[in-house]
This record gives structure tokens, C-alpha cells and sequence, in this order.
């Protein structure tokens, strides 16, 4: 006990001298500092969220200083703060994201699931993806895209708007923020690069003659970012896309390179758009190929439509 008491009260002789490193989110940070004149290393980590039935039912009513960052559609963010502040000036302790009406498709995506290795080729996607495709981008649910590639939300996040090379909507573009960042912490650092044109909903619309526009598309985000964001450098900076994606209209991922990698940056999840733009340029010009002519191996969950109407009846049937 007595030892217990001495080390709790270390922490309260502790004197910062400065901020030593902090992980994306800020969720860790490690502070140098002294105690009684001697060097000390602190590491603070929040800790996990309970999980019981009682504390969860309780978890909304611990929320104060509630501040929306943004809505569209169906989508909401805000800044929070845990109910047990003595001070006003307190930063906020959570990034609070709120899909409201949510579908099954969301619920699904965010439950925890087992995940599968799929092998994709050229027949299985003209046969079964992309009608699969066809039909989600016929159910709806890109409101919140068109709301900003139209003006009406979020035009004040927009960071770079590219009106094209060639004067049409064909190539325009624009940058903005991706709802899950908090905007603040640059090693977290998560931005969109949204096309204007409709016709290009994922990796496998890209085609030969999109190269050009591609490194357009990749130069003028890097001088974007870096022009807002002087801090960072263009070789700190990540694009990718993803298949599948969560939406079927396509759009580049930018992230800081330090953002701390989870599934949705994995491989067999991000594509680097570098690659991909090399992939397109070594095609032989003469066939006018595609990344829909090539085979795309990628990870899907088990609670994914396409694993279980597409892939694993091919695998059960011996054909996948």
C-alpha cells in the first residue's frame, strides 16, 4: 500500500517541459518532463469505453459541450466533451460521428465481422460485380456527394476546386475534408478528393485515357494539401482508393502518412493511386485497356452482400 501511495504520488511532482510525441487521433501522447530535477518520460492514453449495458445506456447523458462540425443528408459531426470538466477550457475529449436514419448496409459495416481474400477477375466482374454495382448506385444513397459536388452543403470545408484541364466538368474535381477527421490533428490528417463526372464509380472505370488526368488530378491535390496545410510536405502525403469502396462514386483518399494504418489502408483494401496510374500507363495503347481488364485480388468481409451472393457461392459451387 505504502509503495502504492508513493508512486501515485509522482505523477503530481511531475513538471512538463514539453510535448514528446502524440499519435493520430492524439488518443497517446508522450510528455518530457522532471521530477524533483530528474528526467521523466509520461505517457497518457485514454482509456477504453465500457461496454456494459449500464454504462452504455448512460454514455449519451455524459455528453456536454455538444458542437456540430457539419451535416449532410443522413450524415452528422460534432465535438464533445465528457461530463466531468472542472475546467471550462477543456478541449474536447471525443469526435462524434452520427448517421441518422442508418440503413442494414451500415449497420453491417460497422458490426465486427470475419474477413475473406477474393480474387476478382475481368469475367466475374462484367458478370456479377458490376450489375451489383449498377444496382447500388440505382438504390441511391450518394445525396451527401451531390450536395457537395452541387453546392448546397459543406462549401465552406472545401479546400481546392479544379475546374478541369479541358474546361467540362469531364476533369473538375474538388478537395474537402473527410467527415471522420477532426480537422485539427495534421498526423490524422484525412481529406477527399471528389470527381465532378458521374460515369466513373470506382478503380475499374479508370481506363488508358484517364492517365493523363490522373497525374493531373494527384499534382494538384499534393499542392493543395501542402498550400493549406504548410506544415506538411508532399512526401508526407498518401493516396489511395478503395476496393471495394464504401460508396460507387469515385473519389481519392488523402491521408498523412503517419495516420496510424488500419483495415481501411491494409492491403487488399487501398489501391495507391501511383500504382494504379502505372498500372494504366504500361497497358499497350492499341487495346485501350482498363483496370476492368485485369484480375484485382482485395479482402471482404463476411457480412458483405458481394461475399455472400457472389464469391462465396462461386467458392462453394468450385469456382472461385
Amino acid at each position: 500500500m505504502e509503495d502504492s501511495k508513493a508512486s501515485e504520488a509522482l505523477i503530481s511532482l511531475f513538471k512538463l517541459e514539453r510535448l514528446l510525441n502524440q499519435d493520430q487521433g492524439g488518443r497517446r501522447i508522450t510528455l518530457l518532463g522532471t521530477i524533483n530535477s530528474e528526467p521523466a518520460l509520461l505517457t497518457a492514453e485514454r482509456a477504453a469505453f465500457p461496454s456494459s449495458s449500464e454504462a452504455l445506456a448512460a454514455f449519451h447523458a455524459c455528453l456536454s459541450d455538444v458542437k456540430n462540425l457539419g451535416t449532410n443528408d443522413i450524415y452528422h459531426w460534432y465535438l464533445a466533451s465528457i461530463n466531468n470538466h472542472s475546467q471550462d477550457h477543456v478541449s474536447p475529449d471525443l469526435k462524434l460521428n452520427l448517421i441518422h436514419p442508418c440503413t442494414e448496409k451500415h449497420i453491417k459495416k460497422y458490426s465486427p465481422q470475419g474477413l475473406r481474400m477474393v480474387t476478382e477477375t475481368p469475367e466475374i466482374y462484367r458478370d456479377h460485380i458490376r450489375p451489383y454495382i449498377v444496382k447500388q448506385r440505382e438504390a441511391g444513397r450518394l445525396d451527401w456527394v451531390f450536395n457537395i459536388l452541387e453546392g448546397r452543403k459543406e462549401q465552406k470545408d472545401i479546400i481546392y476546386r479544379d475546374p478541369g484541364q479541358d474546361g467540362t466538368t469531364d476533369e473538375a474535381f474538388l478537395l474537402a475534408p473527410d467527415l471522420n477527421w477532426d480537422r485539427e490533428t495534421l498526423t490524422s490528417m484525412h481529406l477527399l478528393g471528389l470527381v465532378q463526372r458521374r460515369d466513373i464509380w470506382s478503380l475499374r472505370d479508370l481506363e488508358k485515357k484517364h492517365v493523363v488526368w490522373l497525374k493531373h488530378m494527384r499534382e494538384k491535390i499534393l499542392e493543395a494539401t501542402v498550400k493549406k496545410y504548410p506544415s506538411v510536405e508532399k512526401d508526407q502525403v498518401k493516396l489511395y482508393l478503395h476496393y471495394q469502396p464504401t460508396f460507387y462514386h469515385l473519389h481519392i483518399h488523402v491521408v498523412h502518412i503517419m495516420l496510424e494504418p488500419t483495415g481501411t489502408q491494409a492491403i487488399g483494401k487501398a489501391f495507391g493511386l501511383e500504382n494504379i496510374i502505372a498500372q494504366l500507363d504500361t497497358m499497350a495503347t492499341t487495346t485501350g485497356g482498363g483496370m476492368a481488364d485485369v484480375t484485382l485480388t482485395y479482402t471482404l468481409g463476411e457480412s458483405h452482400d458481394l461475399w455472400n451472393e457472389v464469391f462465396l457461392p462461386l467458392k462453394e459451387a468450385g469456382t472461385g
